[in-house]
């Protein structure tokens, strides 16, 4: 295996290597992968994820020893076009969008990927917060266009499976600097509650219980409900909800909740549900900023690679893997953040600590796309 390049130790932000490897072109080298483990080595969903990062690029080298404790990643080119995966259902569709989020812009062709799996679990980000707030994050960055675009064809909930998304994304030369550094205040809340496999009515409880709690602050609160039937529900029973806040200044803050899987803990009522989401989702806007927590990652990846400018983005407390995220794009791309942390003043009662964040693009261009 080749000895230069970057070295990590262990399982933890293995997707953040391995997108960050891609993009920067430097290979990687990940070794004591589970090693003290009674099952050592890679586990399935992350193999999945590799397979489709093989599929996405063209020439990605690929070891892994024996045991599967050691990976060496060699990345190739971006290369895009019409990609069909299989997920592993250990983990949902969100955990590999994620990924595809950060590197679909920077291909050869513009990328068609039909990924079919888990839809809505409660450990990643579901289909429908990455659709509501992933992709009007990217618009602002100005990846835009007719053919960008998520669709969710089947819904699959955990732990069976059988879900499909479809997602469409066109290629970008450069992304542009952004200044998001004043949200705004909240003006209307939008959701969608989905359910398969289980009574319709369950879906109206959950809308009245998350009513409840959020009607006290706003008026504008529309939830949809989206019921699935037959083909299209996938292999298991199981309800959610998706609520997302947008501000005045088109930010958009997000929170989210599933039903516990067939088989795994106790069955959870949807009325509880509706309202832990609605609290949740007041957390959000109290932790505040211009991008939810989830999305911290993705806003700043595109303000590392926007050109060589000044970009600024204010956000709520960063999560531990946004911070391990600015290490490894210190790393790979040799971009250190400015970090102010902002403190509300008495009278604004404008929640919790703000930071504001602020770098100069690497002014990386897409070295992948043809030009025509």
């Amino acid at each position: 295996m080749a000895s230069h390049g970057l070295a990590y130790d262990g399982c933890n932000f293995f997707r953040q290597r391995l997108v960050l490897s891609t993009l920067s072109g430097k290979r990687v080298k990940i070794k004591n992968i589970r090693s003290k483990e009674d099952e050592p080595g890679l586990r399935d969903f992350e193999a999945s994820f590799i397979r489709l990062l093989d599929k996405v690029t063209n020439g990605t080298r690929i070891e892994i020893n024996q045991t599967g404790t050691v990976l060496f990643y060699q990345p190739g080119l971006l290369y895009g076009g019409s990609v069909e995966h299989d997920c592993n259902t250990q983990r949902s569709i969100g955990y590999y969008l994620e990924a595809l989020l950060m590197l679909a812009p920077f291909m050869k062709t513009s990328l068609k990927a039909t990924l079919r799996g888990v839809t809505n679990d409660p450990s990643d980000p579901t289909v429908d917060l990455l659709k509501s707030t992933a992709l009007p994050l990217m618009k602002r960055f100005g990846i835009d266009g007719e053919g960008f675009d998520l669709k969710v064809v089947k819904r699959g909930m955990a732990p069976g499976g059988g879900g499909e998304v479809v997602f469409t994304c066109p290629v970008r030369r450069t992304i542009r600097p952004v200044q998001l550094t004043d949200p705004g205040k909240i003006k209307r809340i939008r959701g969608v509650v989905y359910s398969v496999r289980v009574s319709p009515q369950m879906a109206n409880r959950i809308v009245e219980s998350a009513r409840g709690v959020l009607n006290k602050f706003l008026p504008d609160i529309y939830i949809y409900t989206d019921h699935m039937k037959g083909a299209n529900s996938g292999k298991s029973p199981g309800f959610g909800l998706t609520l997302v806040a947008e501000t005045l200044n088109g930010s958009f803050l997000s929170a989210e909740m599933s039903s516990t899987p067939q088989g795994q803990g106790d069955p959870v009522l949807p009325e509880d549900l509706g309202r832990n989401c609605a609290k949740l989702l007041l957390e959000e806007v109290y932790r505040g900023g211009c991008v939810d927590s989830s999305n911290q990652s993705l806003a700043l990846l595109f303000m590392t690679l926007g050109q060589q400018d000044v970009s600024k983005v204010l956000l709520g407390p960063l999560s531990p893997y946004t911070i391990e995220f600015l290490r490894h794009i210190r790393d790979f791309f040799q971009i250190m953040f400015k970090i102010e942390v902002q403190k509300p003043s008495e009278d604004e009662r404008k929640g919790g600590d703000k930071v504001l964040m602020t770098c100069v693009g690497v002014g990386y261009s897409n070295i992948n796309k043809t030009i025509k």
